[in-house]
């Protein structure tokens, strides 16, 4: 991945987690199953990977539960 891209992903990233807890775990299931979000439907296979990745590494603070608001 160019490094200039980088900063795209994070964006595509930060636009996910804006959303909340379970829709950020809802993306995560979604992009294991091999769909697309909105957000990486334009993207190759690695940069998917790489926002799959930082989604996952995202939530690892919060465990497998989202607080109840």
């Amino acid at each position: 991945m160019a490094a200039q891209q980088k900063p795209l992903l994070e964006v595509r990233v930060e636009t996910i987690c804006e959303r909340g807890c379970r829709r950020v775990w809802d993306a995560i299931d979604t992009l294991e199953q091999g769909v697309d979000l909105p957000e990486t439907s334009d993207l190759d296979n690695a940069e998917r990977a790489w926002v799959l990745a930082e989604l996952k590494a995202v939530m690892a603070v919060y465990g497998e539960r989202c607080r109840i608001d």
